[in-house]
């Protein structure tokens, strides 16, 4: 029997309570997804698991739940509150009056409650609905877990579809797939087959089919193969060819896939594609604002040429492009200068009395734009007035941004969807300059967009290659284009230095070395300060010694031990750890990958606040911290768009399938003062020959040339 519940979130329902199991001598605390009152019983599974502060406690992974069946029993659990108009004392009233069939009276019977002294027809009628939605929450999650539904699961089945839940989950359990957040295809496959769905049953088919175009736009495809699409179908679903083909038709019918020739889309993001090309072609047809020729003249007698004396040869003919090129491509190395010639740009468009609107995908990436330029720049999410009660962008083609110039920065970071986004609510007039690195990782999300730009020749591209004076003095630079080269690195392990190489094979070793970097050594040699984000470790992947799970519990293990915690999932997240944002959070204006600090963690009241490097405090209430993970260590991936003060770059041959040259120039390139590279040669060598980048599936060069 449940003796007391010492926490409850009602918005994940995750729950603390004492029990005392039959036979038992002390009580037990249970942990987990429940929605539990004091004097019912449960029969619970799952394992005992030893809390670091609160001791042993069983870690609850699914429950029966069952009414008390004692006078006292029934009695508590009337009183504890579950269920709106009856208190502990109302509760011994109706007991008195109906004894150990109290529960069936409300259930079956509740006008019969009006026998009670102190209950009218209005308190009847809100206690027998309370009873109600109880019980219908109750043989949801009876239902959904005779199933091999998880409580967690259980219960968000049920806040997403009420009381509808076990009827939309036996009509289409593969809904579950794509409404309920941490449900993917494996889990719905499961459920399917529990509920009796066959294996070749066509909505399996289609569901595998929408899986897995889902997973490949995750892996930065925009569409699938025909013959690709058959080998990934029948090994998923181990299921005949032949039932491939009826399935594609009717997903293309109800519009969730479009089918060109050979290509198979996801709908979104075949109009995101089609619409970039569209929108780009737009772009540059239409006449725009003109510039004085006088305004890029290096040699003329004017300010000027004052302004541009300090810009070379290839700087200057970027410059040249703004006049001539409705659209234009900026691309080149660190140290190359385009930041210069971004600030230089924005001072001849504004001088030609042109409106000039800056931004860039990530909120680090934009701040440091504003500091560059002396401008506002904003995150593209700000700059498009993003509205998620209305489902999207303010700023579209019917209501475009106010500007003769869009200038975007770290172009390489964006995907498809949102280059979308972005071009439909530029104005025909505008001119539009893409700013980036094209030799980085392609974007997170689906697609290749900057890269294929340039490849499509419809878009004039200034490529600066040369290294200026001050960045030349910079190993950190110099090294990365020789990175970029496929050269072996120059080192100078000397302490004035600023790139550094430990040659370590061992991955525990190097694991050990990281550790000791981050929280001793070069906090005590060099002063920076690993709570503030002043070092960062990148490493090429999750799992592994030396991928970014365990060097994160290494790492908080080493600098924040016994601060106040809360435990959130399988982690640990304490005061003053490094935390990295996972979802987007449009309430709250935090984005996928934006950094902070876990400043303050108040465990009585429930509620973490975070402080994110880009500007702003932020509350999260605990229900919200799944949003959170440890980013002392991130993966290179994530780290796109961001520049730290110090990079501790782990490789080891664990890291194997990850080792591309793109992949090790990248992590290079956001090191701003200082780099660590802690690994062996081999590893170092793998990524610097292996210049084969994955490469992407996307239509979008094709279709840039098509609309010439």
């Amino acid at each position: 029997m449940v003796d007391a519940i010492t926490f409850h979130n009602p918005e994940n329902s995750f729950t603390i309570a004492q029990m005392h199991p039959d036979g038992a001598k002390s009580p037990v605390t249970l942990v987990g997804a429940m929605t539990l009152r004091p004097g019912e019983s449960i029969e619970a599974e799952g394992e005992w698991v030893e809390h670091p502060k609160f001791g042993r406690q069983f870690k609850v992974e699914r429950y029966v739940p069952a009414y008390p069946v004692t006078i006292e029993g029934i009695q508590r659990y009337l009183g504890s509150g579950m269920i709106p108009g009856i208190g502990p004392v109302m509760a011994e009233r109706i007991v008195e009056r109906f004894g150990a069939k109290a529960l069936e009276i409300i259930d079956q019977h509740p006008r019969r409650l009006l026998q009670v002294e102190g209950l009218g027809r209005k308190r009847v009628k809100m206690i027998a609905e309370a009873w109600r939605q109880q019980r219908q929450l109750r043989d949801v999650m009876v239902f959904l877990q005779s199933h091999g539904v998880g409580t967690a699961h259980a219960v968000r089945i049920y806040q997403s579809y009420g009381d509808e839940a076990i009827n939309t989950v036996r009509a289409d359990p593969y809904a579950l797939e794509r409404d309920i957040r941490g449900i993917g295809f494996q889990t719905a496959d499961e459920i399917a087959e529990h509920l009796g769905v066959a294996k070749d049953a066509p909505s399996r088919v289609r569901a595998g089919i929408r899986y897995l175009l889902e997973e490949a736009a995750g892996n930065g495809h925009v569409f699938i193969s025909l013959a690709d699409l058959h080998v990934a179908v029948t090994g998923l679903l181990e299921v005949d060819v032949e039932l491939i083909a009826p399935a594609l038709d009717r997903l293309r019918k109800d519009g969730d896939i479009v089918i060109e020739a050979d290509r198979h889309f996801r709908t979104n993001l075949h109009r995101a594609e089609v619409g970039v090309a569209a929108d780009l072609q737009r772009l540059l047809d239409a006449p725009g604002h003109k510039i004085p020729d006088q305004e890029l003249d290096p040699d003329a007698e004017t300010p000027n040429h004052d302004e541009n004396a300090d810009l070379g040869e290839d700087q200057i003919r970027a410059l040249g492009l703004v006049r001539s090129a409705k659209a234009m491509v900026l691309t080149g190395g660190p140290g190359t200068g385009k930041t210069t010639v971004t600030r230089h740009i924005v001072q001849l468009l504004e001088k030609a009395g042109m409106r000039v609107l800056l931004c860039s995908p990530t909120g680090r990436a934009a701040k440091r734009l504003a500091e560059a330029t002396g401008r506002d720049a904003r995150t593209i999410h700000r700059l498009l007035e993003f509205a998620p009660a209305e489902g999207g962008f303010r700023r579209d083609r019917d209501n475009p941004l106010e500007a003769e110039a869009v200038i975007v920065d770290e172009s390489s970071m964006i995907d498809v969807s949102l280059m979308h986004a972005l071009l439909r609510a530029i104005p025909d007039e505008a001119r539009l300059i893409l700013v980036g690195d094209v030799d980085q990782l392609p974007s997170v999300g689906p697609g290749a967009v900057m890269g294929d730009i340039i490849v499509s020749g419809v878009v004039p591209v200034a490529r600066l290659s040369k290294i200026y004076r001050q960045a030349g003095e910079s190993l950190i630079i110099a090294n990365a284009h020789r990175i970029n080269a496929g050269e072996w690195p120059q080192i100078d392990n000397s302490r004035e230095g600023d790139f550094f190489y430990i040659e370590e094979e061992d991955p525990e070793r190097v694991a050990e070395l990281v550790e000791d970097l981050v929280a001793r050594r070069l906090p005590q040699g060099k002063g920076y300060d690993p709570h503030m984000g002043q070092i960062q470790v990148l490493t090429p992947m999750y799992r592994g010694d030396t991928g970014a799970i365990a060097l994160n519990q290494r790492l908080q293990a080493r600098l924040t031990p016994g601060r106040a915690s809360h435990v959130v999932g399988d982690r640990e997240l304490r005061e003053g750890d490094r935390v990295l944002q996972v979802r987007n959070n449009y309430d709250k204006g935090v984005f996928n990958g934006d950094l902070g600090r876990l400043s303050r963690l108040e465990k009585e009241d429930g509620f973490a606040e975070v402080v994110f490097d880009a500007g702003g405090l932020q509350r999260y209430e605990f229900a919200e911290l799944d949003e959170l993970t440890l980013a002392y260590a991130i993966s290179i991936h994530r780290a796109q768009g961001s520049e730290f003060p110090a990079v501790v770059l782990p490789l080891t041959t664990q890291h194997y399938p990850m080792l591309q040259r793109n992949l090790l120039y990248t992590a290079v390139t956001r090191a701003r003062d200082l780099l660590v590279i802690v690994g062996g040669r081999r590893a170092l060598g793998r990524a610097l020959s292996n210049d084969r980048q994955a490469r992407r599936h996307t239509a979008l060069a094709q279709r840039l040339k098509a609309d010439v």
